[in-house]
């Protein structure tokens, strides 16, 4: 691996958000292969405890084991890893060298980039609890290559849940993926609407947490959070006009896109196929 250098992106986190089915996963595969061409390291972690294929877009035959399996399960099956809404607790041990964690927890595309899976929910069975525990990691994890500063890409759970529990906080970029629908307009507004409260210092609600340590620490970790910028990306999109109507509706609320992705079906295909 590289060392920083003047790379600005080296060392950071970026966690990819937006509605379910804009293309979250899309572009993050999109982005890791664009970084890798420009002489970043990356590592990508899936964090949508829900979701499944990342692995396969990115030429990748079999996912690793995942990380809440490392950190010793859920606290939901008798483990570990508590949901940082209840517990805000930081995760032991969750600034992990690439060159130190056991390899069947990560795995390497053909491009050379680096993949993780925190953790997935529907390999557990019925009543095997929330994806807490998966926010967690994902908000804690700190990855370091070989002695090196990769660029962290983090596909998240689709919608506003990991904000809400706090994964923001560790970000240092957020890039919002927007189809051309109402929803996911409506989605980005919200996000953004959200990391400008917690730049504003508005604090969490913790009423229900037990003691006053609790409190201080949920407290602490929000006001100590990253000044994260956020950027869009339109995806999907077919037309001219469609692309204008969302950028009118978006600049209506005060965001304007970076870029577009034009409508693809052959990346459609290859999500069906399972193929990169």
């Amino acid at each position: 691996m590289n060392r920083r250098g003047n790379k600005k992106l080296a060392g950071k986190k970026i966690g990819i958000l937006g509605k379910g089915g804009s293309g979250k996963s899309t572009i993050t595969v999109l982005l890791a292969k664009a970084l890798r061409k420009h002489g970043y390291d990356v590592c990508v972690l899936d964090a949508d405890s829900a979701n499944i294929g990342l692995h396969q877009a990115l030429g990748i035959d079999k996912p690793p084991a995942s990380l809440i399996d490392y950190f010793g399960g859920t606290v939901f099956s008798g483990g570990s890893v508590t949901c940082p809404v209840d517990d805000p607790t930081p995760l032991l041990g969750a600034e992990i060298s690439l060159n130190k964690l056991p390899h069947k927890y990560y795995t390497q595309s053909q491009e050379g980039i680096f993949f993780l899976v925190a953790g997935k929910i529907g390999d557990k069975g019925p009543g095997a609890g929330c994806d807490g525990p998966i926010s967690k990691i994902a908000r804690d994890l700190k990855i370091y290559g070989i002695g090196n500063y990769p660029v962290t890409l983090i596909d998240l759970k689709a919608g506003l849940e990991d904000l809400a529990r706090g994964v923001i906080t560790s970000l240092d970029l957020v890039i919002v993926v927007v189809d051309p629908t109402n929803a996911s307009v409506q989605i980005a507004a919200d996000i953004k609407n959200m990391i400008d409260q917690i730049k504003a210092g508005k604090l969490p609600a913790t009423k229900h947490l037990k003691n006053a340590e609790l409190v201080g620490m949920a407290n602490r970790i929000f006001l100590e959070a990253k000044n994260t910028d956020v950027l869009v990306i339109l995806n999907k999109i077919g037309n001219k006009e469609t692309e204008s109507y969302v950028k009118r509706e978006l600049k209506k609320k005060g965001i304007e896109p970076i870029g577009t992705i034009h409508e693809d079906h052959s990346i459609s295909l290859s999500w069906l196929k399972g193929q990169p």
